[in-house]
């Protein structure tokens, strides 16, 4: 006879893996967009604070060294939801899903990516999403959840091109003023109780933004219609694709596992003025060059165990690949995917109130970064990186 996981003897377990655990390397990706708040039984709410830094070293074409590029990053992710009844079920999740944060240090002539000035390279890229969803609970014993609902997500950009690897496009600059618009989320859940076991399919919208972007280009101010400017510039943050799953082993162990697929081959920041010098060149011509772009998909996997060790105490961990986004890949963020261990732990403070804490080793992948242009002008290799994060959590069965 199976033996039956009463979810509430294994409460305490869900959730140590999600607090450090698909965090992205791969194109723009940071958070990835988790929605297990939401799969949460009962009244749930949760305030989680993740932090990531990365040592990100290489080489430029002259052998030059280039010291760290990646800037420390922090973000927040909050969830709550609720039933309405035993059908219907409300939440409200708020996070921040790309980005990127890297700069070239150095003093004039260290490298490639340091302007006669001593200014680098660098960029800066955040997003913030609200995403509000309802599910309905469908079958007889209404195993079956289907959800969905809109999400408002902001952006905004910086980007600066300094040093001789950018050829004529070195002093180029863009700042990308924020932007809000509107996408879709939608998905389908089931859960079998009596063993812990949930599975969750998810897809977010791709999000068209028209933003202000101020842009200019030294190297050709001087030309009549080339010399600074302000303008829109579309970027369309991806859709993406989550499965969510666990299951309990035994009455007192859950497994987990989280894929989650992003197409990075079809982002593209391409800015008008940088867009138009670039068709200067017949070579590029009639699309010109576009500012960032990736070559490959992302695909991400994670898995994991949680393991109950008493009636307030879990602990958790898990390992993960992410397959960046092809290699060669842009100098603005020279990372091919990563390998991944992380340990997690849970505390039941009082019956409904949690605090967890979790990190992540990652070795990153080894790259080449290359200018838009296809030249290669740096390599990075072994290179690793941490994330850490903790969690407050409420839930009421």
């Amino acid at each position: 006879m199976r033996a039956t996981f009463h979810f509430k003897t294994l409460t305490v377990a869900v959730a140590t893996l999600s607090i450090a655990s698909v965090a992205g390397a791969a194109g723009l990706d940071r958070s990835g967009q988790d929605i297990t708040a939401f799969l949460q039984d009962g009244t749930y709410a949760e305030a989680v604070y993740t932090y990531i830094d990365a040592d990100v070293t290489g080489n430029d074409v002259t052998n030059s060294n280039i010291d760290d590029i990646a800037e420390s990053y922090d973000f927040f992710r909050y969830g709550v939801k609720t039933d309405i009844n035993d059908t219907f079920s409300i939440g409200v999740l708020y996070d921040e899903p790309f980005g990127a944060a890297a700069k070239y240090n150095g003093e004039a002539g260290d490298n490639l990516f340091v302007d006669a000035s001593g200014e680098g390279t660098n960029v800066e890229v955040r997003t913030e999403s609200l995403t509000g969803i309802i599910g309905a609970k469908i079958g007889e014993n209404k195993n079956f959840q289907v959800y969905g609902g809109p999400v408002a997500q902001r952006v905004k950009a910086d980007v600066k091109l300094r040093g001789d690897a950018y050829q004529a496009a070195n002093g180029y600059t863009t700042h990308i003023s924020p932007d809000q618009e509107y996408g879709y989320i939608a998905g389908l859940s089931y859960s079998k109780p009596e063993i812990a076991l949930k599975a969750a399919l998810t897809y977010r919208s791709e999000i068209e933004h028209t933003a202000d972007a101020a842009e200019s280009y030294p190297a050709v101010a001087g030309i009549p219609g080339f010399g600074p400017r302000s303008g829109d510039i579309d970027i369309t943050t991806p859709e993406s694709v989550n499965f969510d799953f666990q299951t309990g082993i035994n009455p007192t162990t859950l497994a987990t596992a989280k894929v989650r697929w992003v197409p990075w081959s079809d982002f593209a920041i391409v800015p008008s003025l940088y867009n138009q010098v670039s068709n200067l060149n017949p070579i590029y011509q009639p699309d010109g060059l576009s500012l960032v772009s990736y070559d490959e998909d992302q695909w991400q996997v994670e898995l994991g165990l949680a393991k109950r060790l008493s009636q307030a105490l879990a602990v958790s961990g898990n390992i993960g690949w992410d397959s960046g986004a092809g290699n060669p890949v842009t100098s603005l963020g020279p990372i091919e995917g990563y390998y991944s261990a992380g340990l997690g732990a849970k505390y039941n403070v009082t019956e409904n109130w949690a605090v967890s804490a979790g990190g992540k080793y990652l070795w990153f992948g080894d790259a080449e970064g290359q200018i838009p242009n296809d030249d290669i002008v740096s390599d990075f290799q072994d290179n690793e990186g941490y994330i850490v994060g903790v969690k407050l959590s409420y839930q009421a069965l």
